[in-house]
């Protein structure tokens, strides 16, 4: 499942954070320079404790005023160089990976898009919000400090304990003391985080879904007095975050009780040990000086080593989650079916060739009978579906010809939608296959598929746009206002001219500032916009009170006479626009036929229209 937290135990968190390369590879010339200004700029800060035992061996020893402001003076220039380095760094990534992270989050984008229905059925939005929200806050975050941070704080530590062993070496070995348990505490630390970061980013996921699905839901919530039982649902979810973001804590408070701990204490042991030494006479005050800065110069790069990894980690598991979605197959615009199914299975398909070149099952034979929309042997069943369960369409064969409408009627639950949602493909089918005009449907490419094929669904869908984007959305390129003003009458939606700012005006999002009647005559306005040689209606009229239906359904007859169209009907009224209509029962088509000719020699088809009770049946 989506939401489940993936496997972290044999996940290699440099194997997984190398799969950014290729984001980062065009900015790697101002990262890299980037790293090489802080290294400077760490190790300019080493040279601080050489000045000042130089400072106390030299001019303080000797009395001397001048020396000492001269030792001043070059401690304060070394500051302004290590601050101006830093400076630099941060200017030289701040503008890179901002576009790092904005290309990333295109490109999931673009990917979602894609990626075929039944992922988006699959996956919960939150999920995929969180993915493209925090979890690339992460990954920029880990490009702009602690992938840097690693490898500056590492050279640090390597040139200042190289530094603290000239000066003294027994002293040095003293502070190289913890490097072992340091170490090890690291390793643990890090294996055990990575899961909890994981779990943590997947918590968020589900989070974002809860308040997602509040907001949307918000009538539905208000209308039945669920704010509680919502509320409840929230703090669970909040709860359960909260608890693994402790964990998250309580493991951070850990290694850094160790990385703070111990190298202290070694400090601490040099100290004792070094001003013994002073007062023998074996050491110089300068050199202890010198030692016990370069110690203490080394503590911040030491002290971070817990939150880098810990933000490597987090950075991690965000890397996995996106490329999760991205490594998701996609709908190939271009490609047909044969082709998806290679590329789940790792293999190159080979090309269908079109054309004069595609075979003779490809093209559109001359003859008529093999024109207009066909299903030939149709089986589907869905892909997440249990093993062995029985497919929920069954050797479905229907002709709709050129020019002709037919009912699609069925009981709830028959499979009727997801009939129609084969046509424009987005379900793929199981087995057998459709024709436009003799020609399948899966030798087309998907953009030519879907200009030929409109849809209108039941539950109608509207974006945060206007009137008219969201209607010339079913236009092609170059659509205007007369386009649209068709449109706008042939589906009865004459209240757009009404709003406040006319077919201008924002309709909200889901557009649920309008009435469900309104939002689907605006669907069905999307549809016909384009003038499709093909029509699939999904109940388009549910939503409508009789009397607009009947002048919708008016409107659309004239419409319907020169496009083939396949309309999935509940209501008698929806039936009789259609020229023919057909019956589906047990995943099959039962009956083909007039409505009055159903109506008298169907028995199920009679009880469907006349709206016979279940126990009566």
């Amino acid at each position: 499942m989506p939401t489940t937290p993936a496997t972290t135990e044999d996940r290699s968190a440099v194997r997984t954070l190398l799969r950014l390369w290729p984001y980062v590879r065009p900015v790697r010339a101002r990262l890299f320079t980037a790293a090489l200004v802080a290294i400077v700029a760490s190790c300019t800060g080493l040279v601080i404790p050489l000045v000042l035992k130089w400072l106390v061996d030299g001019p303080v020893s000797d009395r001397d005023p001048a020396g000492v402001w001269l030792g001043a003076l070059y401690l304060l220039l070394l500051g302004i160089a290590e601050a101006v380095l830093f400076g630099i760094r941060r200017w030289l990534v701040a503008r890179p990976l901002s576009h790092v992270e904005a290309e990333m989050r295109a490109d999931l984008y673009r990917r979602l898009q894609r990626l075929p229905v039944a992922f988006h059925d699959r996956w919960a939005s939150g999920q995929l919000l969180s993915r493209g929200t925090t979890d690339l806050m992460l990954v920029r975050q880990f490009l702009a400090f602690p992938l840097t941070f690693l490898l500056v704080n590492g050279v640090t530590i390597a040139v200042g304990l190289v530094i603290m062993l000239m000066q003294d070496w027994e002293l040095g070995l003293i502070i190289l003391g913890p490097t072992f348990p340091v170490t090890w505490t690291c390793v643990i630390f890090e294996r055990r985080y990575a899961q909890v970061a994981r779990r943590a980013q997947d918590q968020v996921g589900d989070l974002t879904t809860v308040v997602e699905e509040s907001v949307l839901g918000i009538r539905v919530i208000k209308g039945f007095g669920r704010h509680r039982s919502q509320a409840r649902a929230f703090r669970m979810h909040s709860g359960t975050l909260r608890g693994i973001e402790l964990r998250k804590a309580r493991l951070l408070a850990t290694i850094w009780g160790v990385i703070v701990t111990l190298p202290e204490l070694a400090i601490g042991a040099a100290l004792v040990l070094g001003a013994v030494r002073v007062a023998d006479g074996g050491l110089s005050t300068g050199t202890l000086v010198a030692f016990l800065s370069t110690g203490l110069a080394l503590r911040w790069p030491v002290d971070s080593i817990g939150f880098l990894l810990a933000m490597s980690q987090e950075a991690a598991s965000a890397t996995e989650r996106y490329f999760e979605v991205m490594d998701e197959a996609p709908e190939d615009p271009s490609d047909g079916v044969g082709d998806t199914d290679a590329r789940v299975r790792g293999t190159a398909a080979p090309a269908r060739p079109r054309g004069p070149e595609a075979p003779a099952e490809a093209r559109a034979p001359a003859g008529a009978s093999v024109r207009g929309l066909r299903f030939e042997n149709v089986s589907f069943r869905y892909p997440d579906a249990p093993p062995g369960s029985p497919p929920l369409l069954t050797r479905v064969d229907l002709h709709i010809r050129p020019g002709e409408s037919m009912a699609l009627v069925g009981a709830t639950g028959s499979g009727k939608t997801t009939l129609t949602a084969l046509v424009p493909r987005l379900h793929e089918v199981t087995s057998g296959r459709i024709t436009l005009d003799g020609v399948d449907i899966t030798a087309m490419s998907r953009e030519e598929l879907r200009t030929r094929v409109a849809v209108a669904f039941e539950e109608p869908t509207l974006f945060s746009a206007t009137v008219g984007e969201n209607v010339l959305m079913g236009a092609p390129q170059g659509a205007g206002d007369a386009d649209l003003g068709r449109a706008l009458a042939i589906a009865r939606a004459d209240f757009a001219h009404a709003l406040p700012h006319g077919t201008a005006t924002r309709v909200g999002e889901q557009g649920l500032s309008l009435s469900g009647g309104q939002r689907q005559r605006l669907a069905l306005a999307r549809a016909v916009v384009g003038r499709p040689e093909f029509l699939v209606l999904d109940d388009p009229l549910s939503a409508l009170d009789v009397h607009t239906e009947a002048a919708v359904e008016a409107a659309l007859r004239r419409v319907l006479a020169d496009t083939t169209a396949l309309i999935v009907a509940h209501r008698p009224s929806t039936v009789l626009l259609a020229d023919r209509v057909a019956l589906l029962s047990g995943g099959r088509i039962a009956a083909v036929g007039t409505h009055h000719e159903l109506l008298h020699g169907n028995a199920e088809y009679a009880r469907l229209m006349s709206a016979e009770p279940e126990d009566q049946r």
